[in-house]
């Protein structure tokens, strides 16, 4: 049997569903094809439930300023871990619930539920039948990489796949990989009673290129948990669970995180019979700006094309792939500034253009420390760090990294400089109230003024 469309979606996540809202501007002549659970990676193991457990973690941390404070009390307060889980999981279910409002409403003329393999550039195999399109939208997502050699320690290993799915803790846990899920997670599993130890094989955490940024952060992390860099976890079992070492350094746990990032799921789609070359990391390659396979009449979108696996980029390479699949000719459309952050205690983020991409012969760095910073003594979380970078030449601001509190909501104001491209000067005319955390953005901006080749005589003032 062969059915016709004009636009075949495969993957219903987050890239697919925001792929689908351009299409249906344009055509009802669609399919969506989804193998696997529904529920977009960022609802039900991503996003969401890690916020869920990191705000339960942050609120009873907070018990620990409390004395400070004058407020009595604070150590008698105590985490009833299964009752927090089950909270993370009813939030988490929530989520969920949201995405699937979408394909709730398909019916089998829109939706299939399977997996698809190409046959030729227009044709894909599913459940025994055959579907042809003019456009596809590749959106399958990824899935948390464990090496073949640990998956023999069973129920051990945890990933992002099965700890929100927990319905108790263990007593100990050694998290491999501090990008942003082994640090947002190890950093909220310590807080709720589990003793963590962190592990990656690199000498930067949360895929940090500022030395300065990336010692502070270490330090500040650290003072929570041990954090061992510089070489690769060995695991073996043992008696009483899993013997980690990372150097000379060993530990033994009741459990593993791995968090060494995301693989595409590309290897059942039969891409190579197209023809595709793939890249270093096993991705087909493709225009960033269009997200078309080479002249195939194929776009990739979201995780699975392995480049800015985050939400918010998710949904533009949806849009755009979506876009290009019912329009004529395929347009190219511009990337929004890099924005990472990572949500542990102090935010960890990184904006634009970061040093190991930057000439530094050619740009000035304006750093504030946050120990005098007012509004983060008062808030109690006064240890971190931002650097600004800022094009010598004529102040254009270019980047940033930071660990530091609300680093999250300091990491969006200067993306949305950079995009708009907005210099040092531009940005200190803006208004600064006081006390914020922002004051600090505002500090940093001083201190780039005096290494930069030009002068303003008035910076902060504008004449009408």
């Amino acid at each position: 049997m062969i059915r016709k469309f004009e636009v075949a979606i495969i993957g219903v996540g987050s890239a697919g569903l925001f792929a689908l809202s351009q299409v249906r501007k344009k055509t009802d002549d669609f399919i969506l094809i989804n193998g696997g659970e529904l529920g977009t990676t960022c609802a039900r193991v991503g996003c969401m439930p890690s916020k869920v457990m990191i705000q339960v973690a942050e609120d009873f941390q907070r018990r620990k300023i409390f004395e400070r404070e004058g407020i009595n009390g604070g150590d008698a307060l105590t985490l009833d871990a299964e009752a927090a889980l089950e909270h993370v999981q009813d939030l988490r279910d929530t989520f969920v619930d949201q995405t699937l409002q979408v394909t709730d409403e398909m019916d089998p003329a829109h939706f299939i539920d399977g997996y698809a393999k190409f046959v030729d550039r227009n044709t894909l195999a599913v459940n025994g039948e055959q579907i042809q399109a003019q456009r596809f939208i590749i959106a399958t997502g990824s899935t948390p990489i464990v090496p073949a050699a640990w998956r023999d320690f069973g129920e051990h290993i945890l990933t992002t796949d099965s700890i929100f799915e927990l319905e108790s803790l263990p007593a100990s846990l050694a998290v491999i990989g501090l990008g942003a899920i082994g640090l947002e997670l190890g950093q909220a599993l310590q807080r709720f009673g589990v003793k963590v130890t962190a592990v990656d094989q690199l000498t930067r955490i949360a895929n940090l290129q500022d030395e300065v940024v990336n010692r502070q952060a270490i330090d500040v992390l650290g003072r929570e948990f041990p954090i061992w860099l510089g070489a690769a976890a060995e695991l073996q079992k043992v008696e009483s669970g899993i013997e980690v070492r990372c150097g000379e350094q060993t530990v033994v746990v009741e459990k593993v995180l791995a968090s060494l990032g995301r693989t595409p799921n590309l290897e059942s789609l039969g891409l190579e019979s197209l023809g595709v070359k793939l890249n270093a990391q096993a991705v087909p390659e493709y225009d960033p700006l269009t997200m078309q396979l080479a002249d195939l009449p194929i776009f990739i979108a979201g995780d699975v094309n392995a480049e800015r696996a985050v939400l918010h980029e998710a949904g533009h390479e949806g849009r755009v792939a979506g876009y290009n699949a019912v329009h004529e000719p395929v347009v190219a459309f511009k990337r929004k500034t890099p924005l990472g952050i990572t949500f542990c205690e102090p935010n960890i983020a990184t904006v634009g253009a970061q040093l190991n991409e930057l000439d530094e012969t050619r740009i000035a760095i304006g750093e504030i420390q946050f120990g005098p910073v007012g509004r983060a003594l008062i808030i109690g979380h006064n240890r971190g760090v931002l650097r600004l970078y800022v094009n010598r030449s004529d102040g254009l601001l270019l980047g940033a990294a930071m660990v530091c509190v609300k680093g999250e909501n300091l990491a969006h104001l200067i993306a949305w400089s950079i995009q708009q491209g907005l210099t040092v000067f531009d940005m200190l005319k803006m208004p600064f109230y006081h006390p914020v955390i922002e004051e600090a953005l505002q500090a940093a901006l001083y201190a780039v003024l005096s290494q930069l080749d030009i002068r303003h005589e008035l910076v902060e003032l504008e004449a009408v």
